[in-house]
């Protein structure tokens, strides 16, 4: 398959988004089916790409030396873009319903089918400089999608995820810099390309290099003390909120972390230090406070955004093992997350939408009345909290199996850290579905008469995104595969 297809893939959500400004549409139906389209034909070439992988680098633009936008297609571009591929049409599918009443439709809908090019240009990313490029981009166009309400909580959380993204970035320029100056390349090469001799008696020096460039990419990981951006970013649309949180922003954040310490520095120039060991302690703080801060929060989309910043951190926490094992917990965590976390918001955005509650003390009864809704949360629920069967069963086993043979003391407590974040996520995830199934004998019906599921458009995504759940619970065993064969650098 040509190299171009690549650039197509991405072009082709980005000019057909702007498009949507500029195209007098006649009827609101015809510019939906519009995008959709584009969603979809934009996947199948995604989904072209990584079965009939091309070969070689796609060079787009040439500054100087070996600076470069460049496109090339990995293991971990297929992981990333076959996800994110996966999981838009669907999500954009949501959104025609949930944003039915709201102003300004065809910008929210225009950055929505960009942000969709720019983060395959993230996954596509030949080297650090292009994935930086695109990182950026990503930035901007999500900065509209926050701030679409133009309410004071919406400019207050665009500005703080603003200044966040924009610090974090500079403190990911600094590790670019130091790579230009001390690798062989800013390609990315499995086991890194750092040039020893040029580094000389600079290691430590490259080591907090290593740890300020890791901690400017957490900020979209959403990793403490960085994450506080995240729950305040809950006031955008919840199909926003529903990427953020599962496939764009944050999943970008943690592909950055990895191609960083696996792609750039490498393991074996990191691995037995004591950066590691800070990247660790982060994560596993990070993994019990999200979970600690979720179970005290009573706003439902809230409480699932924290939820996020301890998940994303089981991620965080297993690539910092710095073994195959703990690069193929990270990327089964990454997948299998994006499915439960996206299963779940959506499934809350239908509640507000439907009834316009957000407080979890505020949806007793709700499951008998919303039984698609309520049954598609108790799935993902369910996964999140690791029960065998699911999605997340499966990914925290493969963590806690990368830490047990890694043979280190931290990464025992780490596996301490998972187990009380399973116990937590019990409580603040089975806590919403006992409260809408079983709300007591005061409770009365009547009162939410008028409940009901939201139409097809809705619901079948929340049903399909459940139903991942589950196969990926029970036949995970060819991703996994596939997962050990990209961390071995086979792909």
């Amino acid at each position: 398959m040509s190299q171009y297809w690549m650039l197509i893939a991405i072009l082709l959500p980005i000019v057909g988004g702007i498009l949507v400004k500029v195209i007098p549409f006649s009827d609101r139906r015809i510019m939906k089916i519009y995008l959709e389209c584009i969603m979809i034909v934009t996947s199948v070439i995604v989904f072209l790409l990584a079965g009939m992988r091309p070969q070689g680098k796609l060079e787009v633009v040439h500054f100087m030396q070996d600076l470069s936008i460049s496109f090339r297609i990995d293991g971990m571009s297929m992981v990333f873009s076959v996800l994110v591929a996966a999981l838009w049409p669907l999500a954009m599918l949501y959104s025609f319903e949930y944003m039915e009443h709201e102003k300004h439709q065809r910008v929210f809908f225009m950055f929505y089918s960009i942000t969709y090019g720019v983060t395959l240009g993230i996954s596509y990313a030949s080297d650090m400089l292009s994935m930086y490029f695109f990182y950026e981009l990503l930035t901007l166009v999500t900065v509209p999608l926050i701030l679409h309400s133009l309410s004071r909580q919406a400019i207050h959380a665009t500005r703080k995820y603003l200044y966040y993204s924009l610090g974090g970035a500079a403190f990911a320029l600094i590790g670019i810099v130091f790579l230009m100056v001390y690798g062989n390349q800013l390609d990315f090469v499995m086991g890194g390309v750092l040039n020893l001799e040029k580094i000389g008696d600079k290691k430590q020096v490259l080591l907090v290099v290593y740890l300020i460039a890791c901690m400017g990419f957490g900020v979209k990981a959403a990793m403490w003390p960085m994450g506080s951006w995240l729950p305040d970013a809950g006031v955008a649309p919840t199909p926003v909120t529903a990427l953020l949180h599962a496939v764009a922003v944050v999943k970008a954040g943690v592909f950055a972390i990895i191609r960083l310490t696996y792609y750039s520095f490498g393991t074996e120039f990191l691995r037995g230090t004591w950066v590691q060991a800070v990247v660790m302690a982060f994560a596993m703080f990070s993994i019990v406070y999200g979970c600690t801060r979720a179970v005290m929060e009573r706003h439902i989309k809230r409480r699932l955004a924290y939820s996020t910043i301890s998940n994303l951190s089981y991620i965080i926490f297993s690539a910092a093992i710095m073994t195959p094992l703990g690069l193929v917990g990270a990327l089964t965590h990454m997948i299998c997350h994006a499915c439960m976390k996206i299963c779940s918001f959506l499934c809350a955005g239908a509640v507000m939408h439907q009834t316009e509650k957000m407080y979890i003390d505020d949806l007793n009864g709700y499951g008998r009345k919303m039984p698609v809704v309520f049954g598609c949360f108790t799935v993902s629920a369910l996964g999140l909290m690791g029960v065998p069967g699911l999605a997340g069963f499966i990914s925290k086993w493969n963590i806690a199996k990368a830490a047990v043979a890694s043979e280190r003391l931290q990464a025992y407590l780490g596996v301490g850290c998972l187990l009380i974040s399973a116990f937590l996520t019990s409580i603040y995830m089975m806590s919403i579905v006992f409260r809408a199934y079983f709300p007591g004998r005061n409770f009365r019906y009547e009162d939410i008469e008028e409940v009901k599921d939201p139409s097809w458009r809705m619901c079948l995504p929340l049903m399909l995104f459940a139903l991942a759940v589950i196969c990926l619970g029970l036949f995970s065993g060819p991703l996994v595969r596939f997962f050990t064969d990209v961390a071995s650098g086979m792909y």
